[in-house]
């Protein structure tokens, strides 16, 4: 039996990952990460950072962050602590769902991450206080490759479920879409 399950979601690419927790006295382990099973499941995904993130406040936003076709990048995304829900917008302009986005509410314990490929873009809202993030990224970190977009966009018009709170002042400075986005065609 595979130590994890994959489960297409509505956006093409976008994939939810259940870990098969193993559990006994001692308490339980979980494989969050295995580039071979992923590989089998026709996902190739190289690790080449690892960040953690903790949100201290409830309604807090992080995002939509993505890095451009000069350096894109997949997240693998686990949470470790609290509960979030996770957003992620498809930028391929070739795509029929370009522009869309979906999202995910993970939580600790529940054996749950969320495959982002590259050409997406991603952010997420606390459900909780002091909630905690893991992401596994396909490419290292580029600086000048490195762009957003308004979590609060009209034109993405995002369901957060809590009103928005907290956004750091680069995430606040992401402009809004417009006609001349053309999008991430990798």
């Amino acid at each position: 039996m595979s130590d994890m399950q994959m489960l297409a979601l509505p956006l093409p690419g976008l994939f939810s990952l259940q870990h098969r927790r193993h559990a006994d006295q001692r308490g339980q382990f979980s494989r969050l990460f295995c580039e071979g099973s992923l590989s089998a499941f026709g996902q190739a995904f190289h690790v080449r950072q690892i960040n953690h993130s903790c949100t201290a406040e409830r309604g807090s936003v992080r995002g939509l962050h993505y890095q451009t076709a000069a350096q894109p990048e997949a997240k693998l995304i686990t949470c470790l602590r609290g509960e979030v829900w996770d957003v992620a917008v498809d930028l391929n302009p070739d795509s029929a769902t370009f522009l869309h986005w979906h999202a995910e509410h993970l939580q600790a314990g529940d054996g749950r991450s969320l495959l982002i490929p590259a050409g997406f873009a991603h952010g997420f809202q606390t459900l909780t206080d002091d909630a905690e993030l893991l992401y596994l990224h396909s490419a290292d970190y580029a600086p000048q490759h490195e762009a957003g977009l308004s979590a609060q966009d009209p034109r993405l018009n995002i369901a957060w479920p809590l009103p928005v709170k907290n956004l750091s002042a680069r995430d606040a400075g992401h402009p809004l879409l417009n006609s001349s986005f053309a999008g991430v065609r990798l």
